[in-house]
Parts: C-alpha cells; structure tokens; sequence
C-alpha cells in the first residue's frame, strides 16, 4: 500500500504488439495536487491516463490509485474517481438533467445535481436537450458528469481543447476551484500557459518516456536557457566595463551604451545587486525588465517539439 500518494506508478509499461508507448515511467502524485502530464502527440499520455483510470491493461509495472490497483479493482477505483475526456458524447435528446441523475445513479454515493447545475452555469440548460448545447456547454456538462458522484481524484483529458478563449478561461476558473478544495487532479493539456497556471507539478514525455519532472519553476530554473536582465539608463554608459555580479553569466551593453542585459542563472539575486551598482554609481535607471524561460521554451528544448506536434 502507498497511503502517502493519491497516485503511484513504477515502471510502468504499455504495449501495443510490438510498439511500446509507455517505456517504464516513474511518478506520484500527492493527495490535494495537480499534476499535469505534457507531450506531444504520440508521447504515451492517453495511454497512462487511461490505465490509471482502469480504463486499460498495462503491461508491466506497478501502479496504485487511491490505494486501488487499477486492474484489479476496477469497480472500487471508479466509484472513488471522476474523468473528463477529450471528447464527451450524449443522446441528443437526453436533458441534461436526466443525464446526471442517470450518472448519478450509477455510483454509491452522489453530489447535488442542483448545486452542480448551478456551479457549472448549467441551470437554465437543464430541461434542454443534449443536441442543442453549445460547445462549452457540453464541455460543463463533461465535468459536472465527472463531478457528480463527489469524487477524491479528478482525471481531466485536455479540458479545454477546441474551446473558444472566453470558455476555457471560464473552465480553468472551475479547475482552480477545485483545486482550492484539495481534490487531486492529473490533467494532459496543449495549452502550455493552463499548465503553467493550474499544476503545481508536471511531468513532460516524449516517445513514451518522463524526460522531466517537477514544479513549472523547477524545470525553468533547469533549462539551459538563463533568465535575461534587461536594465535601462537615462544617461548613456561611460565606463568600458560591467563588475562581476554574482550568479551572473555574460553581460552585454547596447551600441547607445543605454541598455545593460545581463543573463543569470539566479536573477532576483543578481538584480538585487545590479540595482545597489546603479544607485552607487550615481546612475539614473529609466526601466527594468526581467525574463525567464518559459515552460514552453522547457519543453521545446527538451522535446525538440511544440506541445501540439
């Protein structure tokens, strides 16, 4: 039994004949987290999606969810979680009401389907038929159905793909919700910036392996692409050269002698000391810009690829 994590997985492995999409993967998720599994297409994300929700057979490895082996206690393990996938598709004709009370009956115990309605902006949708639903009211629906038997552990499956901007913010806004009241969460997404925002961890694949794992600002601490200073002074530069602040790499001064850029791998430290360097000097600052590496700048530097590829 692994009591300490929501989920636990060691060596993981996945075939499909003789493909291998998932090669061995090592991670947990704590109870109250979100993780967010990113890849691109093809990276082994479905596939482990799917058999921690007991959705399919692995074929190797060990893995735990809610203290539930996936495989082995399929019934006990669905009763306890709640999953939104890429793609929800209803009778369309059922309302939208009688889709949650059927969900509903299915699992041991059940949230209010009246204070779900009404949390996920579905209320005055609730006699209309499932056909007549936009997009992202059909998206709503997908979460209140994974939400109605008031599960531990929430698996979301690119919750907001296809979604139009004002919408996805709209669902992001429920993640962080939920978020707030402690339920654990794995999602995959394409959206770089909803990792960025909503995980408090990640894990990246690619080719069926986890390259990287860690919070948004670990793994851009990690990359070999350093955080740029960028100072800007009213009064150009005299002096030939720049000091040696600490935890700084290379520095450099534009042709007007104005703009100092100074790369880091430590900028708060390094501008601390920049900033006391300018006001000794008797120099005038005009501007300050600090810039790190993205997750998305991760990623393609350990991929090779965007997280649409």
């Amino acid at each position: 039994m692994n009591s300490e994590f929501a989920i636990y997985v060691r060596g993981l492995r996945k075939s499909y004949g003789d493909f291998e999409a998932v090669k061995g993967i090592d991670f947990e998720v704590r109870p109250g987290e979100v993780f967010g599994l990113l890849g691109p297409n093809g990276a082994g994300k479905t596939s482990t999606v799917e058999i921690l929700e007991g959705l399919r057979p692995r074929s190797a490895g060990e893995v735990t969810v809610l203290d539930f082996d996936p495989d082995r206690q399929k019934k006990q393990l669905k009763d306890r979680i709640g999953a939104c996938l890429q793609a929800t598709n209803l009778p369309d004709k059922i309302t939208v009401r009688e889709a949650l009370d059927f969900f509903g009956s299915l699992y041991s115990r059940k949230a209010n389907p009246e204070t779900l309605l009404k949390r996920l902006q579905l209320w005055d949708k609730k006699d209309a038929g499932y056909a007549t639903l936009s997009g992202g009211q059909k998206q709503r629906v997908a979460l209140a159905l994974a939400l109605i038997n008031d599960p531990q552990m929430l698996f979301l499956d690119e919750p907001t793909t296809g979604l139009d901007p004002q919408v996805r913010l709209e669902i992001r806004d429920l993640i962080e919700e939920l978020r707030a009241e402690k339920r654990t969460i794995l999602m995959t997404t394409h959206y770089i910036e909803e990792a960025e925002r909503l995980c408090d961890r990640v894990a990246i694949l690619d080719a069926g392996q986890i390259i990287a794992i860690g919070t948004p600002r670990e793994l851009q601490e990690r990359s070999a692409n350093q955080s740029a200073i960028e100072v800007k002074l009213v009064q150009p530069l005299q002096q030939a050269n720049l000091p040696e602040w600490t935890e700084s790499i290379r520095s450099s001064v534009s042709d007007d002698r104005r703009l100092i850029t100074v790369y880091s791998k430590r900028p708060a430290r390094t501008l601390v000391e920049i900033v006391k360097w300018i006001d000794t000097s008797g120099f005038e600052l005009d501007d300050v810009r600090l810039s790190r590496p993205t997750l998305e700048d991760v990623f393609i530097e350990l991929t090779g690829k965007k997280l649409r590829d």
